[in-house]
């Protein structure tokens, strides 16, 4: 499989570390604390056929810029990041499209810059804390996995965990999060692998308590589609729903043999819902 172009790109805020694929329109993709490499990513290879992608590694991952002060780790500071990356690059416009807390900034960056985005595609996300009100989420104290998830990702916070026992661990925390489990090596079966930034996701795990933008979601004017598997453990599909009620020019497509992971779970049925949407934006 062919490897991602590396570039660092000097910006306003800053250097950042990017990954190139593909061509055709830009294309954004991002995740909030995932650590990028040349290998690529699972959800970001998905548009490499119809877009020219950038991956992008945010604050703090890879060999992007550090952080001088604690809050340049917010979501919102975040969007003001890809706002600079997009600048440096020279782009008057750009797709966004981002999985789990990826989709997370994509709500975020619609609201807030909806007039520099062709489109938005939000994937198993929330516009709102998602664990306190729903125990379908794995992540609520009442869901019966709870307690291993919790385990799971504390270790994989740790730097001294050989990296086979590593793999080990992320390969458990993913197939919890998988309609069918017993699929795990048959959908991961690339290359591909990333790292997970414990100083992002430490931040996140506190801001996303007391994240709400529900209310501004009517802001949202770029084309938007919003996927979500019916079994979601992570984002539980209500809040899928709820976006959808909230952005005016969206579309709500869900997947009745998804989990978490519906651009692999149920791939050529996302690669139609995805064409779709662009011919009809």
């Amino acid at each position: 499989m062919k490897k991602w172009e590396k570039t660092i790109i000097q910006t306003s805020r800053g250097a950042f570390e990017i990954f190139t694929k593909g061509d055709g329109e830009p294309l954004c993709i991002t995740h909030h604390y995932s650590v990028f490499n040349q290998t690529g990513d699972y959800f970001a290879e998905t548009f490499t056929k119809t877009n020219k992608v950038f991956l992008i590694n945010l604050r703090e991952t890879g060999n992007s810029a550090k952080a001088n002060e604690p809050y340049q780790l917010s979501m919102l500071e975040t969007i003001f990041d890809l706002e600079a990356i997009r600048e440096a690059l020279g782009l008057v416009k750009w797709g966004f499209a981002g999985h789990s807390t990826g989709g997370m900034l994509g709500v975020l960056y619609g609201i807030y810059f909806s007039e520099k985005l062709y489109f938005n595609v939000i994937v198993g996300a929330a516009a709102r804390e998602y664990m306190t009100f729903s125990e379908d989420c794995i992540y609520n104290p009442k869901h019966p996995q709870f307690n291993r998830m919790q385990e799971l990702m504390e270790m994989l916070k740790r730097s001294d965990i050989p990296i086979e026992e590593r793999n080990k661990l992320k390969i458990e925390r993913t197939k919890l999060s998988l309609f069918e489990p017993s699929k795990y090596h048959e959908l991961f079966c690339k290359d591909i692998h990333k790292g997970m930034s414990a100083i992002r996701m430490n931040y996140f795990n506190r801001e996303v308590q007391v994240f709400d933008v529900t209310r501004k979601l009517g802001y949202i004017s770029a084309p938007t589609l919003i996927i979500c598997g019916k079994y979601d453990v992570q984002c539980p599909v209500q809040y899928s729903i709820e976006m959808d009620a909230g952005v005016p020019n969206s579309k709500l497509v869900l997947f009745e043999k998804s989990n978490h992971y519906p651009f692999l779970e149920e791939r050529a049925r996302f690669m139609e819902e995805y064409h779709l949407f662009l011919n009809k934006r």
